[in-house]
């Protein structure tokens, strides 16, 4: 999910930051990480005592400079530029619960907040913008000139596909939930369901179809949200197996089915592309719960019937 940051929210962290750092208060300087620790570094700077610098390097002459600097950023996600200033104390606006800290010593690390949702911070400017830069900068990564005519628009493309490739992330599958009530303990198949998602390893497109099955107890939910759930699900970072799992999770949980089951075959480019360099191989996986996974005889029903 995406949360937009407003001053408001900026100067209630920062004083949260403040109050929580009184009892270890040890610093004379801050210094804010290029680019978004800048402007929560100035505010602390603001409200202390402490001096803003530019430059780490203006104080290598100072001894102990490192426990006299405090570090600031907006948000410690991976944790590997928190850990690249592994001798300093760092606060963060935010955190992310996968960060991985490697800290020396007794180098503090504290953040206002924990979240999972992507930040966009009221100083990046136009939400487009900064992923538009990002991919610029992939773009020269690669070795491509960013500013050819025919490149001039790409951010602008890819940050609109993303938005689209990726949109399971702003939908809850919950809103899917409009059930019937109709009593039926036959089996309900919908075949042949276009697939299209993301491998997480490599970012790269995998292709195929899905067939999804339930034998309902006394409700039932119309075909097309099977469809839009697989979407859901399909339109992140994935991989193929879990993708099926939580199709499966969902139902049943909602449901309360005899069973569910989630066939998926399909072709990955990571494989096609890169790596072993296969071109004809389909990966098939299935997710079954309930009677699909105790009962043969269902299980056989079902695997003859999406063939």
């Amino acid at each position: 999910m995406k949360e937009y940051y407003n001053l408001d929210s900026l100067e209630i962290d920062i004083n949260h930051l403040i109050q929580r750092l009184d009892d270890e208060w040890r610093w004379d300087y801050v210094y804010g990480v290029p680019q978004g620790g800048v402007v929560p570094a100035m505010m602390i700077a603001n409200q202390t005592n402490l001096k803003l610098i530019d430059d780490l390097n203006d104080l290598k002459e100072f001894p102990e400079s490192t426990k006299r600097i405090l570090i600031v950023d907006d948000v410690i996600d991976s944790g590997k530029t928190r850990n690249k200033y592994a001798d300093f104390d760092f606060v963060a606006l935010h955190m992310k619960p996968h960060a991985t800290i490697e800290i020396k010593g007794d180098c503090l690390t504290s953040a206002a907040n924990t979240t999972d949702n992507w930040i966009h911070y009221f100083w990046e400017g136009e939400e487009s913008k900064s992923i538009e830069d990002a991919v610029i900068r992939q773009l020269e990564y690669i070795g491509e000139n960013p500013n050819r005519n025919g490149l001039l628009d790409t951010p602008k493309r890819v940050a609109a596909s993303w938005n689209e490739i990726f949109s399971g992330y702003n939908e809850d599958p919950q809103s899917l939930i409009k059930t019937f009530d109709q009593p039926c303990d036959e089996m309900v198949i919908l075949k042949d369901i276009e697939l299209y998602s993301m491998c997480e390893h490599h970012i790269l497109p995998f292709i195929g179809k899905a067939h999804i099955a339930y034998i309902p107890t006394d409700k039932v939910i119309g075909i097309s949200k099977l469809a839009r759930l697989l979407d859901i699900y399909a339109r992140r970072l994935q991989i193929q197996e879990r993708i099926g799992k939580q199709v499966t999770s969902f139902l049943m949980q909602y449901l309360k089915p005899l069973g569910v089951a989630c066939v998926i075959e399909a072709q990955h480019l990571c494989m096609r592309m890169r790596g072993c360099n296969k071109q004809n191989s389909t990966m098939v996986t299935s997710s079954l719960e309930g009677v699909f996974r105790n009962d043969e005889a269902a299980r056989n029903e079902l695997m003859r019937l999406i063939k």
